[in-house]
């Protein structure tokens, strides 16, 4: 027997249920999130992949988390790597933001655009911040692997002073968007 929720309205799907896929996405489409490029580098090489799943966690310790869909071809990279790079973009970083979520695309192909820092990651230059993490845990969840990682070093380009709107990059309704000074609410 499954039961309800205490004291759940007669109706309420009981515990235990889902949500269909579709209806997950249609409630998430209205929730943007920032963007981030998350690099790597493996035995074949570097890779790379967009994502809006980044959160800080917590100031101290400095922790982050995202996760990574086992549908990309980076995912065993970034998986399977000790320490990582996350790029924190804003509008100016569009190109890339577009490039890490292409399939197919050679992110690398200009190596004008990246370097390999002393460590060993692969980072993008000119953008907006990146952090070098080391990973610090792995949860499998559904079709995707939850990471979390502590930073080690950070580097930030394109400084903000607190309450200043800069121009933020998001993710909403399958479109990219500038956060400015236009859509500040107070």
């Amino acid at each position: 027997m499954t039961s309800l929720p205490h004291g759940a309205p007669e109706g309420t799907p009981a515990i235990g249920t889902s949500v269909s896929a579709d209806d997950f996405k249609r409630a998430f489409r209205g929730h943007p999130g920032g963007i981030a490029v998350i690099t790597a580098y493996g035995e074949n090489g570097p890779v790379a992949l967009t994502a809006s799943s980044v959160s800080s966690v917590s100031a101290d310790p400095p922790l982050l988390i995202f996760s990574v869909s086992a549908l990309s071809s980076a995912t065993p990279t970034i998986i399977a790597a000790d320490t990582i790079v996350v790029h924190l973009l804003d509008a100016e970083d569009i190109s890339l933001a577009r490039a890490g979520a292409t399939s197919g695309l050679d992110r690398f192909a200009d190596t004008s655009t990246w370097s390999r820092l002393a460590t060993g990651e692969p980072v993008y230059h000119g953008v907006r911040a990146w952090l070098r993490c080391k990973i610090v845990s792995r949860m499998d969840a559904g079709g995707s692997t939850v990471i979390a990682a502590q930073a080690l070093q950070v580097d930030v380009e394109r400084d903000l002073e607190p309450g200043e709107p800069g121009a933020a990059l998001v993710y909403h309704n399958r479109a990219w968007h500038r956060l400015g000074e236009h859509s500040r609410l107070d």
